[in-house]
């Protein structure tokens, strides 16, 4: 059956009661490849919330490139992940109104305004009361290790993901920032105890965990320096608080793309030795902290510059996950890599704070409607993205959801 995108906004249901079919954006398994071919529009019966969960319909979707992964079924299906549903509807952020709550649910009504973060636990594990739920068995990310994410009309969530929707924000603003907002937050203000006074090497700056892991070294007091690819994302990352920016062009050649020559390794070791010492310059000392997540180009270089007893915290590999450095620069200077994947509701909620208080502001590049998922995908996967994309569903147009004053998201092209 046909589905009219322009008329998604527009619902006959009052909060607390569900319509049995909604609009949603389709991944078949099928069909995986190409964003474009993979993503398809269906009407598909909206879920009943079971215990402790909450139907939220969703006023704005954010795109990451987690559901690049989900559409091209690689590195694997999701539908390894979630095999009980025979369709993947992706999106981990998402801002909206809480629409239908399940069995148990107390903190959270019809009506309610909220963020959802994207990590999911068992709350029969014990690791989630007491150790951390990242460290349960049962944990997945939401919208995209399961279904029902937020490229729908409805979404389902456990009552735990729900965080209050900044007063301050729009609806697409608000739905812009939480999968890598809330992952630079624990990378550097749990993982690793961003203090004032610590300088930070920050790989991407402008990118999107690297605009929220700058602002959080200015508002900490910390000295960042940032690499970019382009002198106007180096302006923005200055604006937003970094000390000076360094153009990754300029040391090209520090580059690991695996199987080195001893030759090019030799060449390639001696520019890095440039870039450490440029970072020195620039920070007066080098850096206590690196934050990483490019993985295989540079982290051999994060290793390296990272000071003596200093920490390198990672939650990606972009540029390839099987890492190759020389180990003797960190045992010997007694370094520490750290690992580190999302973040706890905890977490989230304290990060949230920032938002609404306008310490940490959201930085969005556009906004499209509902019919633009598959093209915000298959933008992410040519790289023609400059930033955060938001997707309106039940908002209307842009602009809405703000109800008190304050700062808003930067609008800057950022990649």
């Amino acid at each position: 059956m046909a589905v009219d995108v322009t008329k998604v906004s527009e619902l006959d249901v009052e909060p607390g009661t569900l319509p049995e079919t909604m609009a949603a954006w389709v991944i078949r398994q099928e069909r995986e490849g190409e964003p474009r071919d993979a993503f398809q529009v269906e009407e598909i019966e909206v879920p009943e919330p079971g215990a402790f969960e909450v139907i939220v319909r969703v006023m704005a979707a954010g795109v990451n490139y987690n559901n690049v992964w989900a559409a091209l079924g690689q590195p694997v299906s999701v539908f390894r992940y979630h095999p009980e549903e025979d369709h993947h509807i992706g999106g981990s952020d998402a801002s909206g109104v809480v629409w239908k709550v399940g069995a148990g649910v107390t903190r959270w009504q019809p009506g309610d305004e909220v963020v959802i973060h994207c990590n999911q636990a068992s709350y029969e594990d014990p690791e989630v009361h007491g150790l951390d739920p990242l460290a349960a068995p049962s944990q997945k990310i939401w919208g995209y290790e399961t279904s029902w994410g937020s490229f729908a009309q409805f979404t389902k969530v456990q009552a735990q993901q729900l965080i209050p929707k900044p007063k301050n924000l729009t609806w697409e603003e608000a739905a812009s920032y939480g999968l890598v907002y809330f992952t630079a937050y624990r990378m550097l203000i749990d993982q690793c105890e961003l203090q004032a006074g610590h300088r930070v090497l920050i790989w991407g700056a402008a990118g999107g965990l690297g605009v929220f892991a700058t602002q959080l070294c200015s508002i900490t007091g910390a000295q960042a320096v940032g690499v970019v690819s382009s002198a106007q994302k180096g302006e923005l990352v200055r604006q937003l608080g970094a000390v000076d920016y360094i153009d990754r062009g300029e040391f090209a050649g520090m580059m690991r793309k695996g199987g080195e020559s001893p030759d090019e390794e030799k060449a390639r070791f001696k520019i890095s030795r440039d870039f450490a010492k440029r970072v020195k310059e620039i920070l007066g000392d080098a850096p206590d902290i690196v934050f990483e997540h490019v993985g295989q180009a540079t982290f051999p270089t994060s290793v390296f510059v990272v000071k003596p007893f200093g920490k390198v915290v990672i939650c990606a590999g972009t540029s390839g996950y099987n890492l190759d450095f020389d180990v003797r620069y960190l045992w010997m200077r007694q370094k520490r890599i750290i690992g580190s994947h999302f973040a706890n509701a905890y977490e989230c909620m304290k990060a949230n704070e920032l938002i609404e208080e306008g310490l940490i502001r959201p930085v969005l590049w556009r906004t499209m409607g509902f019919e633009g998922v598959a093209e915000a995908h298959q933008l992410m996967r040519e790289n023609q993205h400059l930033g955060k994309i938001s997707i309106l569903v039940g908002a209307e147009k842009e602009g809405l959801g703000k109800t008190e004053e304050g700062p808003g998201a930067i609008r800057a092209e950022v990649g």
